[in-house]
């Protein structure tokens, strides 16, 4: 059922606060209509395009530092940080990403870019992966937009920080991960 213009652009400004990081190719699948007037859309609503409103993001937001390993060792692009709380990183799923036979992202950059976000979003000098438990939701396949989120829960019965990382693609969930992180403050941490 075709929306009418005033709920589709309401639906439409609801989803992009929702997902920040959706392309208008993803809204235009979505909603059923062209890319082209979800552009219109967003003009009308003074909605910047993606590009615009991961920097507004990044500016607004994002005013730590990665302490655990250089920026630029980080697989995708952090765009929002708070160390020992939160993370939010993106990656653009290319050639380089993908199986050549069927354009399908080979596991391990999923996981690269999850795993290197959990590292991030500890703040110490040094910050090592103890253990991951992982989930494959859905292939992910060259195109697509991969936005990981990391979320700090708290410590194992070790005494290590526990991060939680689910990725997506969209609104859609494609991985998720729980990663213990050893870091070379521990002993600090267990005394507080």
């Amino acid at each position: 059922m075709k929306r009418n213009k005033v709920t589709r652009q309401k639906e439409l400004k609801e989803t992009i606060e929702a997902a920040p990081f959706i392309t208008d190719e993803e809204l235009a699948k979505r909603f059923g209509v062209s890319i082209q007037t979800i552009r219109l859309d967003r003009m009308e609503l003074s909605i910047p395009e993606l590009r615009e409103r991961i920097k507004s993001v990044a500016r607004n937001e994002w005013n730590e530092t990665v302490k655990a390993l250089p920026i630029e060792e980080v697989i995708g692009e952090v765009v929002d940080l708070e160390l020992d709380r939160r993370a939010i990183s993106i990656m653009d799923i290319g050639m380089e990403h993908v199986f050549s036979r069927n354009a399908i992202a080979r596991g391990h950059h999923l996981f690269a870019q999850a795993n290197s976000l959990a590292v991030a979003v500890i703040n110490d000098e040094l910050a090592l992966t103890a253990k991951a438990e992982i989930h494959f939701t859905r292939q992910v396949v060259k195109g697509e937009r991969v936005v990981a989120k990391a979320r700090v829960t708290g410590n194992d019965n070790k005494g290590r920080t526990v991060v939680e990382v689910i990725s997506y693609v969209g609104m859609e969930q494609v991985f998720s991960g729980s990663f213990e992180m050893y870091r070379s403050n521990e002993e600090k941490e267990l005394e507080r």
